[in-house]
């Protein structure tokens, strides 16, 4: 089913609207949130946290792309999950180290998770990911969005972990520079 018509069922508040959403889009919601909390019963939860939250949401909300929206209701959903466990117990995942290497090009005296939630922060780092090169933009969302491991995104495209870590480093400073001259100043 098109998105166009699962949205539209999502405004009839018609139950179908859930079971289309996790026949199209539950693997990647799993996804998402297994990246982040690499624990199967709580991405499975996410999972199902994220047809809950998308219901409660449409309308009002109309979602133009549907795959998006999903992403990042399990995103906020399943980072609020790990800062909860991560309060009770220091560890360390792929989602904590990942915004800690993104923590020193992102301004300001909040945390990166409240800068993230930013409209204006979140419309520049879009602008910027657009110029990227498709394979460094790809990368780059696979390490901050997906929150996968630099192992997972060297066996993906076929690269040394080293080369992943040095385009990472390099596609971070990039979004520094970008940022201060767009205003933004760390």
């Amino acid at each position: 089913m098109d998105d166009a018509r699962i949205v539209e069922l999502y405004w009839q508040r018609d139950e179908a609207a859930i079971t289309e959403t996790q026949t199209k889009y539950g693997h990647y919601c799993y996804c998402i949130a297994y990246n982040i909390l690499k624990n199967n019963e709580d991405a499975k939860e996410c999972e199902n946290n994220t047809y809950l939250d998308a219901w409660n949401s449409m309308p009002p909300n109309k979602p133009a792309i549907l795959s998006s929206f999903l992403g990042m209701i399990t995103r906020r959903i399943s980072l609020d999950k790990f800062r909860k466990s991560m309060s009770k117990k220091r560890g360390g995942g792929e989602a904590e180290l990942s915004l800690d290497e993104l923590e020193w090009c992102v301004p300001s005296d909040k945390s990166i998770d409240d800068e993230m939630d930013s409209e204006n922060l979140a419309k520049l780092i879009s602008s910027f990911l657009k110029d990227l090169p498709k394979t460094e933009c790809n990368v780059f969302l696979r390490r901050y969005w997906h929150f996968d491991s630099i192992k997972d995104i060297s066996k993906r495209y076929g690269y040394t972990q080293s080369k992943v870590k040095m385009m990472l480093k390099r596609t971070r400073e990039k979004l520094a520079n970008y940022l201060e001259k767009e205003g933004v100043f760390i």
